[in-house]
């Protein structure tokens, strides 16, 4: 069964994006397509490249987390920096280039000079990672040519219309991180325990910047899921699988394994609508509606 998926952001909750493509396999599902937004961009472009599951886990989780959003010396603006990502990005991918890897990969980012969605598929895959991930104020923006690019999910939360774009005729399987809208849902802001090892951390945290910071923090993460419901309502994915990570903080640091558990656990628990929706009454209802969306333009 053929499929096109769309990974949705979320910090460092994207590791549940490793579980859901192994769950996938494991069914008999061939990922012929695959975009992502911000942490979705960094798992999408891993697996066009050909990088299995088990490589990222590993990756993933030997990594020193609090090491990856050190700053360089050419980071822009931001709390943050990604030197160390940098780095783990240019072991991976080199020179390669978008146009080149295994399946048709885009990811997205948001120029903040015209408030306008890019699409990038092609260009370096380190650039076009560095652009997905830029978490405006968190993370530098990417400078590309006379853009300034920021993270995808500040207009694209989800990108089925892109997985959509790379292979319209495929069922959209989109993987969403942020919580359903629930007043018993709780959001998580930045631990910045996790990312600043000092023995005066705690009187950082106390400072009203610190305060501030995380209630803005709060106040884009409601909004991005409010945002990404509409979007979902609008791009129509086949089939939304949402792993139950929204008790995860967009930067902590977590259990690379426990996440991609969740992950595999998301598909499962989706099983029955997945084979229903990319079997062949899932196929037909899709050409129908296609057809009736393209008479109506």
């Amino acid at each position: 069964m053929k499929i096109a998926l769309a990974l949705g952001g979320g910090g460092a909750r994207g590791n549940s994006h490793i579980g859901v493509i192994r769950g996938l396999e494991r069914e008999g599902f061939r990922i012929e397509a695959i975009a992502g937004s911000s942490a979705g961009g960094i798992i999408a472009a891993c697996y066009a490249a050909g990088i299995t599951t088990d490589e990222m886990e590993k990756t993933f989780a030997e990594s020193d987390q609090s090491k990856l959003w050190n700053r360089g010396a050419h980071n822009g603006p931001s709390l943050l920096g990604i030197s160390g990502f940098t780095e783990l990005l240019d072991h991976y991918f080199g020179d390669t280039r978008m146009e080149d890897l295994k399946i048709p990969c885009a990811v997205t980012a948001v120029d903040i000079k015209s408030g306008k969605e890019v699409v990038i598929d092609s260009g370096k895959v380190v650039d076009a990672v560095q652009a997905t991930i830029a978490l405006p104020g968190i993370l530098p923006p990417f400078h590309f040519e006379k853009r300034v690019l920021v993270d995808g999910g500040v207009l694209n939360p989800v990108p089925v219309s892109v997985a959509r774009y790379l292979n319209k005729n495929l069922p959209i399987v989109a993987v969403v991180l942020s919580p359903l809208m629930d007043p018993e849902i709780e959001l998580k802001g930045i631990s910045i325990p996790n990312l600043i090892p000092s023995p005066i951390i705690e009187r950082i945290k106390k400072t009203r910047l610190a305060q501030a910071l995380n209630i803005f923090l709060l106040s884009v993460d409601a909004g991005g899921r409010m945002l990404t419901d509409l979007r979902l309502k609008i791009d129509s994915p086949d089939v939304v699988i949402r792993p139950r990570v929204g008790h995860i903080g967009l930067l902590d640091n977590v259990d690379v394994h426990e996440l991609v558990r969740i992950g595999e656990v998301a598909v499962d628990e989706m099983l029955e609508e997945l084979h229903q929706k990319t079997g062949w009454s899932g196929t037909l209802n899709r050409k129908i509606r296609r057809a009736i969306k393209d008479k109506v333009d």
